[in-house]
């Protein structure tokens, strides 16, 4: 619960801020109604101030990780929380431009600085507990759960956005009411801060420490060289689906195929609680058979029904039209990601776990996925086609594609030897 929750509530801030995007553009970035263009170049301002954070991904993953990997799982997940809280509290006490001028914006950019620090650790820390923590045959539905933790928070997310568009006007939501779901947070990290302080190492990190040697690190680190490029390519994928296919889709909905913003949040509440109960089961099937085919179905499912559902989407936009794409799409999204988990875990040797996945996860991030939503509008700009990002998602849905194929038996993931099998041989 200390994993899956805090990890949850890294990602709630980081959804929260990417649906309250249409709300709240103008309020760092004023908008002259005189000046062709100033609405778009608003939103790509603010697009690009929710992309800043991912700079200091590949930082804070480094040091996180590193500290994790040397310290313990525990120490790692307990300071990125805290310093996640310091940006809880930033934005959701942070001014807007019409009261301190530039600053407002500055003020964000440092509170996503923090944000991105957080989460660029948080994934392989708290991820590589989760799979050292899990009893042997269950890794895949432990690791299925780090998620499913993301995709609670994207439900809460959208439940909060969906319930201030209904309760609030216009007028009120930029008046302060968009800032109910920081402050949401901010009453929650105290009690996960709790929560993780009192968690307990694994046995098998435990059992890593005993026998580890400091001088091994960076020599074990280039080990499995080969086996990073495989996992950014998994990355990749997984980031698409996260921050265009659905962090993507309010915005997409409200400003690109002009429907109601609250409905919009409900079709991202509806395909995220499909997710949220798809991930687990596909996790506990891949305990069960081999993963890579798992993996090869569900990615080309997904890729080759991305373009044929928002063409139809877009040809007579509507809210059900949405929401059936968002759930076909979103089945084979949260199949892949509930397998991918614990198989990019695996790829790494336990001594540089969580430094490894700092660095496969935040650089292929960083690409894809932090000035997705900042291409994906640009592109749309450019080229007045509303089927813009679909093909941002498909080239990244393909990457992951071809990562999968390149994966050779002996790369660990397709294999279901418990690991704390595999472990014990590595400290042997």
């Amino acid at each position: 619960m200390a994993a899956i929750a805090g990890n949850a509530m890294e990602w709630y801030d980081f959804t929260v801020f990417a649906l309250m995007t249409p709300v709240i553009k103008n309020l760092f970035f004023p908008v002259d109604p005189k000046i062709p263009g100033s609405e778009i170049n608003a939103l790509l301002l603010t697009t690009a101030l929710f992309g800043s954070g991912f700079f200091m991904r590949p930082v804070g993953g480094l040091v996180l990780g590193y500290f994790g990997d040397r310290k313990g799982r525990k120490a790692a997940m307990t300071l990125g929380m805290g310093i996640m809280a310091a940006s809880v509290a930033l934005l959701a006490l942070t001014p807007t431009y019409a009261t301190a001028g530039i600053a407002a914006p500055l003020i964000v950019l440092l509170a996503r600085l923090l944000q991105g620090f957080s989460v660029g650790g948080e994934f392989g820390t708290s991820t590589a507990y989760l799979i050292e923590a899990a009893p042997p045959g269950r890794t895949g539905f432990y690791g299925s759960w780090q998620i499913a933790g993301q995709l609670m928070a994207n439900v809460l997310g959208a439940v909060l956005g969906a319930a201030l568009t209904l309760t609030f006007t216009k007028e009120q939501l930029a008046a302060g009411a968009w800032r109910i779901p920081f402050f949401v947070g901010l009453v929650i990290v105290p009690i996960l801060l709790y929560m993780r302080a009192r968690v307990i190492e694994p046995e098998m990190f435990q059992r890593h420490m005993a026998t580890a040697h400091k001088e091994r690190f960076l020599a074990a680190l280039k080990d499995p060289g080969r086996n990073f490029l495989i996992g950014m390519g998994m990355v990749v994928a997984s980031a698409v689906s996260f921050y265009v296919t659905f962090g993507y889709t309010v915005t997409y909905a409200k400003e690109v195929l002009k429907l109601p913003l609250m409905q919009s949040f409900l079709v991202q509440m509806v395909a995220a609680i499909v997710m949220v109960i798809i991930v687990p089961i596909a996790g506990a099937i891949s305990d069960r058979y081999p993963r890579k085919p798992l993996l090869l179905v569900s990615l080309t499912g997904y890729l080759v029904s991305l373009y044929p559902l928002y063409a139809w989407v877009i040809s007579g936009p509507s809210i059900a039209k949405l929401l059936v794409a968002q759930i076909v799409i979103g089945f084979f999204s949260a199949f892949f990601l509930g397998v991918y988990c614990t198989t990019l875990v695996e790829l790494f040797p336990i001594r540089v776990r969580s430094t490894a996945l700092a660095i496969v996860n935040n650089v292929a991030v960083l690409v894809f996925g932090g000035f997705a939503q900042f291409f994906v509008t640009w592109l749309i700009t450019l080229t007045g086609s509303p089927l813009a990002p679909i093909f941002y998602v498909m080239i990244g849905v393909g990457l992951g594609l071809i990562s999968v194929i390149a994966m050779r038996p002996d790369d660990g993931p397709t294999s279901r030897e418990p690991a704390m099998e595999r472990v014990a041989e590595q400290v042997s």
